[in-house]
């Protein structure tokens, strides 16, 4: 039984290596659990990275310079000084080795919702919003993705949420707070804040109306682990609603947000295929679109 069936993938230029020894060293209990190379993909060859940290899985790529991350989707750390004593020191330690080559988008300082918050662009662009939580509320994890609904789907963010909690099982709304009246160009009733799990898992999603020049893309996208066919099948027909983005078992939601639907065994076969098994089970599933894991399994075992 898989533990986090939604991972987090990033999509690096050629630094994924580098991007997850960086991360594992500054997270606590973190390890690197996985690098395979992909060979003659449309990039060349590719480093897939698979690692942990405090706990928290995600997965990177070397894919080349396709896509850049932006703060459309960040990553809450949660720091509660209810479980951690020395939670405030660890949150500004945390916040001084993201700072090295990096950019504060929002200040380290008290705000109305925090007694300390700050979010931070770091030296991948990489965006990481840090907070003392408030230790009264119910328990939240470490680390919560979060998606910011901006430009065309700015608005969105409940019926997004909604749409989400009624596609994954396991799943249910936390908290949810709206922009009140005056908050100029944020839109009364419109969300400044929500939390939702989706099968057993955290995430958060806001509105904001402010000018911004970015939007989701690729760089970041949810993989979704299916146990079998039937799984990804569902999954698809679900969350696809752009045939044009179809590729590799990548898709788009009707928000813009990426998804790639992963057959298990796929990590299986590449975290232990020879050579030849995993060229052709490159050549395969390059072709595919939606992923087919009996074709996906007949290439690998060479029938």
């Amino acid at each position: 039984m898989i533990e986090q069936k939604i991972v987090p993938h990033l999509w690096f230029n050629q630094e994924a290596k580098e991007a997850a020894q960086f991360y594992t060293s500054i997270f606590p209990n973190s390890k690197i659990t996985n690098i395979t190379t992909i060979h003659d993909t449309p990039s060349g060859d590719s480093d897939t990275v698979s690692f942990n940290l405090a706990g928290y899985s995600f997965m990177a790529i070397n894919g080349g310079p396709h896509f850049h991350f932006n703060p459309s989707i960040s990553f809450f750390v949660n720091f509660d000084p209810s479980r951690d004593e020395n939670a405030r020191g660890n949150l500004d330690q945390l916040w001084e080795k993201l700072s090295q080559g990096g950019t504060p988008l929002m200040p380290l300082q008290e705000y109305p919702f925090s007694k300390r918050y700050g979010w931070i662009q770091d030296k991948y662009g990489l965006t990481w919003q840090l907070i003392l939580t408030n230790p009264d509320g119910e328990e939240r994890p470490f680390i919560v993705p979060s998606l910011m609904y901006v430009q065309d789907v700015c608005g969105k963010a409940e019926e997004a949420s909604d749409f989400y909690l009624s596609v994954f099982n396991e799943s249910r709304r936390g908290s949810i707070a709206r922009y009140p009246a005056g908050m100029e160009p944020d839109k009364e009733g419109t969300l400044m804040f929500t939390d939702f799990m989706l099968e057993k898992q955290w995430f958060a999603a806001m509105d904001s109306a402010q000018s911004h020049t970015y939007k989701f893309n690729e760089a970041i996208s949810l993989l979704v682990q299916c146990e079998n066919q039937a799984e990804i099948d569902y999954y698809w027909e679900k969350l696809s609603s752009d045939p044009k983005a179809e590729q590799c078992g990548w898709l788009k939601d009707k928000y813009g947000v990426s998804w790639q639907i992963w057959p298990e065994v796929m990590s299986e076969m590449m975290a232990n295929g020879t050579n030849e098994q995993m060229d052709r089970l490159t050549k395969a599933f390059l072709k595919m679109k939606k992923f087919d894991i009996e074709k996906l399994k007949e290439a690998f075992n060479g029938n």
